[in-house]
């Protein structure tokens, strides 16, 4: 499968579709951040520029100042896909940002979420 596509979609453009599904669930923009800081290491000016600079997923990943190690104990279904299976680096990650947002949409507790 070529994911090439997904790799060059910048994440300004995916990040507003996170924020309004985590807050049509009653989560919030700073829940939201907050996992994307424990899974990448990005603080929130450096996750500012990201968008301004509409930074693609994959450098966004490659560039990510910590990616936690924890990320592992990620699993389930996300897109018809089982996330601990799937192959490619990249997308495993992208996926694990995918099930982390569906966790907090879902109301599950932020402790949880973040692997603790």
């Amino acid at each position: 499968m070529d994911n090439t596509r997904v790799y060059k979609m910048s994440f300004a453009s995916v990040y507003p579709h996170y924020i309004n599904k985590a807050e049509k669930k009653g989560r919030t923009k700073e829940e939201l951040d907050t996992i994307i800081s424990w899974l990448t290491g990005y603080d929130q000016k450096a996750l500012q520029k990201i968008i301004d600079n509409k930074t693609d997923f994959e450098t966004f990943f490659a560039e990510a100042p910590h990616f936690n190690p924890n990320a592992s104990k990620i699993t389930g279904v996300i897109c018809g896909y089982r996330v601990e299976e799937i192959k490619e680096e990249l997308m495993q990650k992208i996926r694990y940002l995918d099930k982390l947002v569906d966790e907090l949409a879902k109301g599950k507790a932020m402790e949880k979420i973040l692997r603790k």
